[in-house]
């Protein structure tokens, strides 16, 4: 346990020491957020304010001041869902400069099992990945309440942070695996930018799932992106979105929920956030069962 704790803890300082690591980290959320507030947002507040014209004696200005706030919660949910993939995969950097540079080989050579290891890089891609979420929720929650949203209650935070754990468990696992594709930097940088561009499309981030050929919906279906998304997103918008489509008809709240990707479907079958969850961690622990195997796998090779 001494061990473990100790290349942790080595792990998790070099990436917290590492500004522009950091940085790269928080890039993915000024990118969204501006492509939000420039570019995307705009056509997503028009669709609810079309949808809210339809009812009589609207105030106008307030349905699109509540729109844009719905808007821009829904875009800080999915920030802080695909923060747990590019977060996770800039902690394995680590790991990635340890192979380059051969120390990856000279602490093979200490008397501590591949596992130890293996499990060092992982729990440091876990909780950097926590830490810089939790970081990521209190900045867009500052955002959104300077815009003119209430901040959420204490049992809300409580979910959240516990979604923040899950998520960012399955993402360290499923990281893990790709990181050990990558023999140099260069091709763990060139992993990183498609990754972090690829993310954003299948949770759903830049175009909502429901303005996506059916096709496509179920690709993105087959990720755990999208649920990831689709809960933080369930849990941040719940009073705003009551708040500003509450008057509207049951089933076009129902309809809308679904073409944002709030809620999903499953062979007709509605996931709920437990079971958003649950898929989260079973993914998780297949792709760190893969990762053990495939370590137990190297180690017979390298024998």
């Amino acid at each position: 346990m001494d061990a473990f704790m100790t290349i942790t803890g080595r792990n998790l300082k070099i990436y917290l020491r590492d500004k522009s690591a950091i940085f790269f980290s928080l890039l993915s959320m000024v990118i969204v957020i501006g492509l939000m507030v420039f570019f995307l947002g705009d056509m997503n507040v028009e669709a609810i304010t079309q949808m809210l014209e339809t009812m009589p004696d609207r105030d106008k200005a307030a349905d699109k001041e509540k729109a844009e706030l719905l808007i821009l919660a829904w875009t800080c949910a999915g920030i802080l869902s695909i923060n747990g993939v590019t977060v996770s995969m800039a902690a394995y950097s680590v790991m990635i400069k340890d192979r380059v540079s051969g120390k990856l080989n000279s602490i093979y050579t200490a008397p501590v099992s591949r596992l130890t290891i293996t499990a060092g890089y992982m729990a440091a891609a876990w909780i950097a990945s926590i830490i810089i979420c939790a970081l990521t929720l209190a900045l867009t929650e500052l955002y959104c309440m300077t815009a003119g949203m209430e901040p959420f209650d204490f049992m809300t935070h409580v979910k959240l942070m516990g979604m923040i754990v899950v998520n960012s468990f399955t993402y360290a696992a499923l990281m893990y695996l790709i990181a050990m594709l990558a023999k140099t930097e260069g091709a763990w940088s060139s992993m990183g930018t498609i990754i972090g561009t690829l993310v954003g499309f299948l949770g759903g981030i830049y175009i909502p799932i429901g303005a996506l050929s059916e096709t496509i919906g179920s690709i993105m279906k087959c990720t755990p992106i999208i649920y990831g998304a689709a809960m933080f997103r369930d849990t941040m918008t719940e009073d705003i979105l009551q708040d500003t489509l509450g008057d509207l008809p049951a089933q076009w709240i129902e309809e809308y929920r679904l073409a944002m990707g709030i809620d999903l479907t499953v062979f007709s079958h509605k996931i709920h956030m437990a079971q958003e969850l649950l898929l989260l961690m079973i993914s998780g622990m297949i792709c760190l069962v893969i990762g053990v195997c495939i370590l137990k796998y190297g180690k017979k090779k390298d024998r």
